[in-house]
Order: structure tokens, then sequence, then C-alpha cells
């Protein structure tokens, strides 16, 4: 018997990284998952993307379990996409309980900064991590409300929204940066209208975590160019990154 048995939750990037262990943690807990990630590459990102193969084995993983995943892939940026896709997932499986909405990108560049990429960086930043977050709400919380027997929100930002971070004046780290903290501004503004519904509403914080976002070729050398912004991604533990179950852990006591 798990704790989240009979429930069903969906998690937007949930091919590799964080978005993986959610799934495979919440599987673990009975949870059947509806798994959304773009899988495909983005102009203005350095580093390997996210592929099909990857979703796969996210729903590979959870189908060990015993639990069954349905892995679509989408992309949050596309309202009527993502609607018609989790409407038809949640009608297959017949609830909603637990969103995740945890899609993200970096889309950071060497300098010298190319005006034309800043600009479509900061775009995809921010139409990936916050559009993409107010998108996956404005599907899910009228499903969530139309069941009215609660649920759970979690959107992840980062440890880079609650603290200073030194700018590269690059659209990609910018509206990372920005992204983040808006998110928070979500948070807030649904989990108080949705409280009243016993809908709870969360945003969890990680630091440097060992996915393929930070774990790549680029990113070292981004970090050797900006030596101010290298020293704000340091822990004050001596812990570089954590791995990506550690986040599913924490993230987990709320649900």
């Amino acid at each position: 018997m798990g704790k989240l048995d009979g429930k069903v939750a969906l998690i937007t990037g949930a091919a590799r990284g964080q978005g993986r262990s959610h799934a495979q943690l919440l599987a673990e807990q009975g949870a059947d998952i509806i798994g959304i990630d773009l899988c495909r590459q983005l102009d203005t990102v350095n580093y390997p993307m996210s592929t099909g193969a990857d979703l796969e084995e996210t729903t590979a993983l959870v189908e060990k379990t015993g639990r069954q995943m349905i892995p679509l892939i989408g992309d949050v940026r596309d309202f009527d996409s993502l609607q018609t896709q989790v409407n038809a997932a949640v009608t297959e499986l017949g609830r909603l309980d637990i969103v995740l909405a945890n899609a993200g990108i970096m889309a950071q560049a060497l300098p010298p900064l190319d005006p034309a990429r800043s600009r479509q960086a900061w775009q995809d930043s921010i139409d990936t991590m916050l559009t993409g977050v107010w998108n996956t709400l404005q599907t899910t919380v009228p499903i969530l409300l139309e069941q009215d027997q609660g649920g759970a929100i979690v959107i992840t930002s980062s440890a880079a929204g609650l603290r200073t971070q030194p700018t590269d004046r690059g659209g990609g780290t910018d509206g990372y940066y920005a992204a983040k903290f808006g998110v928070v501004g979500l948070m807030k503004a649904y989990a108080n209208a949705l409280g009243q519904h016993n809908i709870r509403v969360n945003t969890v914080h990680p630091t440097g975590v060992a996915t393929p976002m930070i774990i790549n070729d680029f990113f070292p050398a981004f970090l050797d160019a900006h030596p101010r912004i290298a020293a704000a991604f340091q822990n004050s533990l001596p812990i570089p990154a954590i791995e990506p179950i550690e986040v599913p852990q924490v993230l987990f006591r709320s649900l």
C-alpha cells in the first residue's frame, strides 16, 4: 500500500532529470502518471535536450513499479495543444490529483552575446518556465475544481527564485531568473484562491541538481566565463549539486 494509491499525477518535463525522479517516486507510492515533455531541441539551448527515447525510458521505469504512465510529447508553451492532451489523458485515467509543473530550460550563452539570440533566449525561457506554468495551471485547475476532491500543485522554481543572482545580461539567464521569481507570485495567488477548495499550491526551490541541464559540456564553460555567477551558484554546505531523487523526496512530504 502506498500513500498515493488510486491517485493520478501530471508531470511536465517528465522525460528525464527531476521530472523522471518525480514520476518514479510517485509511482512507487501508488500514483499513475501523465508525463509530458517537449522531446526536441530548442535552438537557444546549448546542451542536448530530452528525446522521445528519454520519455519512453521514464515510462518503462514507472511501469516497473506496477503503475501506468501515459507519455505525451507536448509543448507547455502551446495552450490549446496542452489542454487537448491533458484532458484526453485525464479522461483515460479517470481523475487528476497532483500537478507538478516542472518543465524547464537553461538558454544561456557564452560571450560575446548576440542580441538577436538573447531576445529569443529570453522569450524561450519565459514561454517555457512562466507562461508554460500558467498554461499548466489553466489546464489543470478547472479539472481539480470540477472533481471537488482537493488536490496538490507543486511548481518547480529554484534557489535562483529566492536570492539575488548576478546577470550576464543575456536573455537566457535573465529569463531564467525572471521566470523562477515569477512562478512564486503565481503560486501565492493560486494558493490564496484555491485553499478554500482544499487544493494546496507550493513552489519547490532546489539548488543545483545533477541533471543534464548542468551535467553537460557547455555549463562548466559558462561558469568559467562568468565567475560571479559561478560563485552565486555555490552552496553553503560542501555539496556541488544534489541528486535528482532528493527533490521529490522533499516535495513528497507536501502531497
